[in-house]
């Protein structure tokens, strides 16, 4: 199978001495490069033998030219083009259906188990994919499980193939010198997720498995972790006929390329099942800390003097988060949290007034449990979206119940933001009321800007990343710094975009010692104009550089307006910026906002502003750790 282009091959049943096993086969090329050696998928079941040798029956070719729109995505119109094949397989034993697709982006297959031998369900124990490389390449992964159980918020380290330890994270990025690979998932809504560790059997080899099963499931009260025994149960159950999630291969001759084409996950998944998405609004969002009815309006009338869209009430409205005993049908609040008053219902109507809308957080404790009665609740409240917080994730029950969750969530026009360590697969396509997600080592931790370039090019490979920009507090130094924190908001795609993380609007009830000390309440510094400005979704996304842990830029268009983001980790740098990606003829205005110690306001950040066009040229000076920002405008 070749795709459109020519440039990437999946070959079925390749000629190899893996063929002798009996199991399915594939190879992947590249720019005529062996990607992946013949390698084998493995499917373990009890109920259905699938090791011994297939015969093909019937081979169903087909191509597809299409692209969608949204008004949600780090591009509004995505090209979906691509060709696929369906190979009927039989052996003594089973029947299995592959469904194979080449893109210009990467290949990607999934398998089908179609009803036989009497079959109504199918318990499978394990998939074991390998991946077998040339060679013993570089990957960017995460560490093993924590408490058996994979996580999605941990720091990424580059380390030979022959070193990974298990569970590592997808998507899984992978260094074959003059070009890059990425292992992912697609359309992952009811099955036990895929890992990644180092696989024994082959020289230079990657595994995937499934996720282990949990049982007596607890959650950590400090860390919120989903913990547990493991379980002896089979990791995916299915009713027979059924297809399993997309196995994906990204291919690009660099980082910056995979990430333009990331898009590829959400086209392995169904258009959108929501025909009116005009009520699903992306937008910035402040977080509101106080709880209180005073707190709440303070926030509503900076947002809608900030061209700001969403006010987000976090943990403890309702209680303990972490009891099973806190009710969210009611306003109750966690007294460590806040004393109150605490009016929600009278802060929706305010809202609603303004024209700023409501987001609650609720635990995966009460959302498990309350979910149906919560959902015609909060709109009868008035509220737009829910943070769902700790979900379980991994497990095929786990799986399941989030996206029915957030499927329910659409038929009360809520949006969805999920926290913690889910990562996503492209079902915002399909439910596009999931505008973001976290599964990522954010801003609470303090993280810095190597591990956020690292982040960049590998997590943001799968999709939007709800990563808590924040801006006053302390910890923005050891990150970064301010320029690079502005430079987030391009850099780091999620329609809701949470700013201000730590800090709070200078009207609010709870008083700093004083305005311009080392505090976290918002000041009125010359380069908020740029936060006011820039949008959460894009028409278009151009890399213009990238080099995984150590810097990248990229420009985003919105409507005729530009916006540039660039990031640098620990070795300064001088950048060039060409601006060839604008429209030829035209003059804009440019400014740019830099680190600068002379500055002497609280950030320190320079604003500068020229007249440009297609033809000119920028040299940004970075130090070690900076970041820029620019807004191009045409006159």
């Amino acid at each position: 199978m070749k795709s459109p282009d020519g440039v990437n091959i999946l070959t079925l049943f390749p000629q190899s001495k893996e063929t002798d096993k009996g199991q399915i086969t594939y190879a992947v090329q590249y720019q005529d490069k062996q990607v992946i050696l013949p390698s084998v998928v493995d499917l373990q079941s009890k109920d259905i033998d699938f090791s011994t040798p297939f015969s093909i029956t019937k081979v169903e070719e087909s191509s597809v030219k299409n692209e969608w729109t949204t008004h949600l995505g780090e591009r509004s119109t995505i090209p979906d083009n691509y060709n696929e094949v369906k190979i009927y397989l039989e052996s003594s034993t089973a029947k299995l259906n592959l469904i194979c697709r080449a893109y210009n982006e990467g290949v990607a297959f999934s398998y089908e188990v179609p009803k036989q031998s009497g079959l109504e369900t199918l318990q499978i124990e394990d998939e074991v994919i390998t991946y077998n490389f040339q060679d013993d390449y570089s990957v960017w992964a995460t560490p093993e499980r924590e408490l058996g159980v994979t996580t999605s918020k941990s720091i990424y380290t580059k380390t030979p193939i022959s070193e990974l330890k298990p569970g590592c994270e997808r998507p899984l990025l992978i260094d074959c010198g003059d070009y890059k690979v990425a292992l992912a998932e697609a359309r992952l809504v009811d099955y036990s997720r895929m890992s990644f560790e180092y696989n024994p059997e082959h020289q230079f080899s990657i595994q995937s498995r499934l996720e282990v099963k949990l049982e007596s499931l607890e959650q950590d009260v400090i860390k919120g972790n989903i913990v547990g025994k493991l379980s002896d149960k089979s990791k995916v159950e299915m009713t027979l006929p059924f297809q399993s999630p997309w196995r994906v291969v990204m291919m690009a001759e660099n980082e910056g390329t995979l990430l333009e084409h990331n898009y590829l996950i959400a086209n392995l998944n169904p258009p959108s099942e929501i025909e009116d998405q005009s009520w699903i609004t992306p937008g910035k969002a402040l977080r509101e800390a106080t709880l209180t009815t005073e707190g709440g309006m303070a926030a509503i009338d900076f947002l809608a003097s900030h061209n700001m869209q969403y006010v987000h009430f976090d943990a403890g409205w309702y209680g303990n988060e972490m009891s099973d005993n806190s009710d969210a049908t009611t306003v109750t609040l966690d007294p460590k949290r806040s004393k109150g008053p605490f009016d929600l219902e009278a802060v929706c109507k305010y809202a609603k007034e303004k024209d700023i809308k409501v987001m609650l957080y609720v635990n995966r404790r009460a959302l498990e449990k309350q979910l149906d009665e919560l959902l015609p609740l909060f709109k009868a409240w008035g509220v737009s979206g829910i943070k769902f917080g700790f979900v379980r994730i991994g497990t095929q029950d786990a799986t399941a119940w989030l996206h029915e969750a957030i499927e329910k969530c659409a038929k009360y026009q809520m949006v969805v933001d999920v926290h913690d360590h889910y990562r996503p697969t492209g079902f915002s396509r399909t439910y596009p009321n999931l505008l973001t997600q976290e599964g990522v080592m954010g801003d609470e931790h303090s993280t810095t800007n190597e591990q956020t370039l690292t982040t960049m090019f590998t997590r943001m490979l799968a999709g939007a990343v709800d990563n808590t920009v924040c801006y006053y507090n302390s910890r923005v130094e050891k990150m970064g710094s301010h320029a690079s924190q502005m430079a987030k908001t391009v850099c780091l795609f999620s329609p809701i975009q949470f700013l201000y993380w730590y800090d709070r609007v200078p009207s609010s009830p709870v008083k700093d010692d004083a305005l311009w000390g080392d505090t976290r309440t918002i000041g009125n510094e010359p380069e908020l104009e740029f936060f006011d400005a820039v949008p959460t979704t894009w028409d278009e996304t151009k890399v213009l550089k990238a080099e995984v842990g150590k810097i990248a830029v990229l420009a985003r268009r919105k409507g005729n307006d530009w916006f540039v983001g660039g990031i640098n980790g620990e070795q300064p740098t001088s950048l060039p910026i060409d601006f060839s990606f604008l429209d030829s003829g035209k003059n804009y205005k440019l400014k740019i906002y830099t680190d600068d110690p002379e500055i002497k306001t609280r950030t320190q950040v320079r604003i500068d502003e020229m007249k440009i066009n297609n033809q000119s040229n920028y040299q940004a000076i970075l130090k070690s750790n900076n970041g820029f920002v620019m807004m191009i405008t045409p006159e």
